[in-house]
């Protein structure tokens, strides 16, 4: 059974009980567990980080959500649930109120505090820590937090207080229909004050690092693997099962499998697509397909020749035929993106642009056209480069699409790859041309994926800027009325900052004996919720 809240609590002037809580492995019964409660999974890459405030991908985000726990969190329903924070109020969807649990504790054993949250959130926006993440609080609309990040105020006026050390007070400037979501990210977890400011940058390293959830950093070798063991101070250790969680850097799809077959992993981190059938055919129970929130992107430096042409940007979209990729390059049920919000985002279908309707060639004619119009023909090729991260399966992905715009549109595109940490500084730094790139949701809304595009969010590496589309954004922010994003989406599909290719669904190899997997979707499986069965 789950377990129940006894507790009462506010949410959003309403009264609330009986809440389901989903933080715990839910074992049924006669269910015989293996003495070993020890897991192993692929990550898929060497962590950049794991600071919360210098951190902008699933790698890292993975690892901290197993690591951390934030004032509330989503089950596995999509439902907010109390985590540090047992309750909260508002009477104006403005001015809110969290009241932490007593008796929290980090890691070390140190108690867990208000003046904590105020600190990261404030770290959070601090121009000197120039978080990937900075613009997350001024898209909650938190008072000041925008103009923190611009360095026009200090850190000190953001709109977070603490009242006491149980009690924090967050300040909106308008209401956001989303904000509870929001909170949940894992770039809003709490760290320690204390331990940070000790520390330093060095405030990770596994002999000071302390954690606030049911694990806690043990072992980090660089390149081989990041050990977590279990946190006996989280909160809810009692309902804890796993005792140790280790996270390969795995890059390569083909040696993920391969180790997963050798019995050295127990949940894979993709499925190569070349493999896929094979695998169906001999381990089909093993195999886990789930529809997950996220966009695989081809990236415009939008501020650099030739992209800073929209009609240059309008033919790629066009020429690539995205069925293709779905269907043919990768064929495990992801579907081509023609939107930069994915189906049923927040309970929206958002309409395609009508080039989504038109057949391939009628594409491709006008792609033709557009590139023409633009100075680029047979005597004049399109030349630039396309960066993608060392895997497999994006290179696959990266020679299908430039063999269809060469053959297309007659393109000379050099393909270059680098490991994932080089090629995040080279997108901050706006070095690139072409990049691929993803986006999985931080939160189950539409503005998930629609900030990003908004005029200097720190999330906006494609250089791009609208006006009307940042003032569609900001009406969307507060209504979550649809027809803002169905416009703001309309925007996008005319100006193409970027190249949404296909949408996500997530395809893992899970051994049978591992219970309790769900993968959410935003992308994570929490460890907390799994446990071995004896085998």
């Amino acid at each position: 059974m789950k377990r129940v809240i006894k507790n009462i609590f506010l949410f959003t002037g309403f009264i609330v009980g009986n809440l389901t809580l989903s933080h715990a492995a839910i074992i049924p019964e006669n269910t015989m567990l293996a003495v070993k409660q020890d897991i192993v999974r692929n990550n898929g890459s060497e962590p950049a980080s794991l600071d919360v405030h210098k951190v902008e991908n699933d790698v890292e985000f993975n690892i901290i959500h197993d690591f951390f726990s934030g004032l509330i969190s989503t089950g596995n329903d999509g439902k907010v649930n109390p985590d540090l924070a047992t309750r909260w109020e508002t009477k104006d969807n403005k001015v809110w109120l969290f009241h932490l649990r007593e008796g929290i504790k980090w890691s070390d054993g140190s108690p867990i505090t208000a003046h904590d949250v105020v600190f990261s959130w404030r770290r959070l926006v601090d121009p000197q820590i120039a978080s990937p993440y900075g613009s997350y609080l001024g898209n909650m609309h938190i008072i000041n937090a925008k103009d923190i990040v611009s360095g026009k105020k200090k850190t000190d006026e953001l709109g977070v207080k603490a009242l006491n050390n149980l009690t924090v007070e967050v300040t909106l400037e308008r209401p956001v229909s989303y904000f509870l979501q929001m909170l949940a990210y894992p770039v809003m977890v709490p760290v320690s004050q204390k331990v940070v400011e000790k520390y330093g940058d060095k405030w990770t390293h596994p002999d000071v690092f302390v954690s606030s959830g049911p694990f806690k950093l043990s072992e980090w070798v660089v390149n081989e693997k990041v050990v977590g063991v279990r946190n006996s101070q989280y909160w809810d250790n009692a309902h804890t099962v796993i005792n140790k969680v280790t996270y390969l850097p795995i890059a390569s799809e083909t040696a993920d499998v391969n180790r997963y077959l050798a019995g050295e992993i127990d949940i894979t981190k993709n499925i190569p697509s070349v493999l896929f059938q094979s695998l169906k055919t001999k381990l089909g129970d093993q195999i886990h397909i789930t529809p997950a929130l996220g966009v695989y992107y081809y990236d415009f430096n939008n501020q650099k020749a030739p992209f800073n042409d929209v009609r240059v940007r309008q033919a790629l979209n066009l020429a690539l035929d995205k069925e293709i990729i779905a269907n043919k390059v990768l064929g495990q049920g992801q579907e081509p993106a023609y939107n930069h919000t994915p189906p049923n985002t927040g309970g929206m279908n958002l309409e395609q642009p009508d080039y989504a309707l038109w057949t391939q060639q009628a594409r491709i004619e006008k792609a033709r056209q557009l590139l023409n119009e633009a100075g680029y023909n047979i005597d004049n090729p399109l030349k630039f480069k396309l960066l993608y991260n060392t895997s497999e399966e994006h290179k696959r992905i990266a020679i299908a699409a430039t063999s269809m715009w060469k053959k297309n549109l007659g393109t000379d595109i050099v393909l270059q790859n680098q490991e994932r940490k080089a090629m995040l500084d080279v997108i901050h730094q706006g070095n690139f041309e072409m990049v691929r790139y993803a986006r999985i949701a931080d939160y189950n809304s539409p503005a998930s994926f629609l900030n990003n595009f908004v005029t200097n969010s720190s999330n906006n590496t494609f250089l791009y800027s609208n006006e009307t589309y940042d003032d569609l954004i900001n009406k969307a922010k507060v209504t979550n009325d649809r027809k803002y994003f169905q416009q703001a989406e309309n925007i996008l599909a005319k100006d193409v900052p970027a190249i949404p290719v296909y949408y996500y669904i997530g395809a893992r190899l899970v051994k049978p004996y591992i219970g309790g997997y769900h993968l959410s979707p935003l992308g994570f499986v929490s460890s907390k919720d799994l446990y071995v069965i004896k085998h």
